[in-house]
């Protein structure tokens, strides 16, 4: 789906928790998630440290976005 939404000219992050399988699909801008089933989150922080890892992936996408890139990318947290 990543590819197909990017060849009508948009550009695309994919926040996943297994990269090599973003790689494999070919997506393009890849950011790393927490873990599988919390892909955006860590049930074990507390209430600000959530909310400090939700922005830090959302901020990381964001700048993924706005990144010229010519090939598959991973942009690390």
């Amino acid at each position: 789906m990543v590819k197909e939404i990017e060849s009508t000219g948009l550009p695309v992050v994919h926040i996943c928790t297994i990269v090599p399988i973003s790689q494999t699909v070919g997506a393009n801008r890849i950011v790393p998630a927490v873990a599988i089933p919390y892909p955006l989150g860590d049930p074990n922080l507390d209430k600000a440290g959530e909310k400090s890892l939700r922005r830090a992936i959302v901020e990381k996408s964001l700048e993924a976005l706005a990144t010229e890139i010519t090939e598959q990318t991973v942009f690390e947290k």
